[in-house]
């Protein structure tokens, strides 16, 4: 049995999705397929339910499962070590991030890295918040970028940047005059937020508690980009970083205001498992994060 047959099997299990555990391995469905009934005809026994209509492992496809992340723990760290003595950055990067920032934060920072350390192959995977802390403490990612990163059990965490928060809302709105305001001005105002369980949701509603501040919510989502159209069409306003919405301002799809006073930020944060050895990829890929922002390439 080979060290691949293991990891096929875990991403199989990790991402429960036969397409997703190919793309991961650059293998096709079929081989994904083929791989996991020799690992049933070596052991003699059913890994996955077959009947089942949920992904479902029994209870030796669970043995073999918690079997194959250590083996491939302790094989990475020994090719991590390896590769620190020789000093190669090679190898594969999995990163899990928040829609925000890797769509608007992320790309700058990756095409830098990619044009330096051409040898590593970065896969990026679009994650709610929770799903990426869950990734990253099951193994399933290497790196995971969050928003307002919180302290857990196991985990490093280390600081991206900041983002600053703004008000936004269509052209045509009453607002739209304005270039800067004060949080108790948005009133009288509809307001568009993310889904209450999302770390920048909490964030806002925060800051309109400290100010006693009371703004109606007419729509909710989980994602920046569906927030950002529903502005679009004047529903009502919304508070995001101002980071993902510099394009739509650009394209006079949506008007960006700024809080008078004392701005309010976003903090981003780098999470990974403490206590492991860290490849060369990941060293340097961290490295880059906390650099500089890069310009336009």
């Amino acid at each position: 049995m080979q060290i691949e047959a293991c990891k096929i099997f875990r991403d199989l299990v990790d991402t429960k999705s036969f397409s997703k555990a190919a793309a991961h391995n650059s293998i096709t469905q079929s081989a994904v397929s083929q791989q996991l009934r020799a690992l049933e005809a070596r052991f003699q026994v059913p890994l996955l339910e077959r009947s089942s209509k949920r992904f479902a492992l029994t209870r030796e496809g669970e043995l073999f499962y918690q079997a194959a992340r250590r083996i491939i723990k302790e094989y990475t760290d020994f090719c991590n070590v390896l590769s620190e003595l020789r000093k190669v950055v090679s190898g594969s990067l999995r990163v899990a991030t928040v829609y925000s920032i890797g769509l608007h934060e992320l790309p700058p920072y990756l095409k830098k890295f990619l044009r330096e350390y051409p040898q590593v192959k970065v896969h990026v995977e679009y994650r709610r918040s929770n799903q990426v802390y869950d990734d990253v403490l099951e193994g399933a990612s290497d790196i995971g970028l969050v928003a307002y990163p919180t302290g857990r059990k196991s985990l490093k965490i280390e600081p991206f940047r900041e983002d600053r928060l703004v008000v936004i809302c269509a052209p045509q709105h009453p607002l739209s005059k304005h270039q800067e305001i004060t949080l108790s001005a948005l009133r009288p105002y509809k307001l568009i937020g993310f889904e209450p369980d999302i770390p920048t949701r909490r964030a806002v509603d925060k800051i309109l508690r400290a100010e006693n501040i009371e703004i109606q919510t007419v729509m909710e989502f989980d994602n920046i980009e569906t927030v950002k159209r529903a502005v679009e069409i004047d529903a009502g306003i919304a508070i995001v970083p101002r980071a993902t919405v510099e394009q739509e301002a650009k394209n006079g799809t949506l008007h960006i205001i700024e809080f008078k006073g004392k701005p309010y930020y976003r903090p981003l944060g780098i999470i990974y498992l403490s206590g492991r050895v860290l490849s060369p990829a990941m060293r340097k890929f961290i490295e880059t994060l906390q650099g500089p922002a890069p310009v336009d390439m």
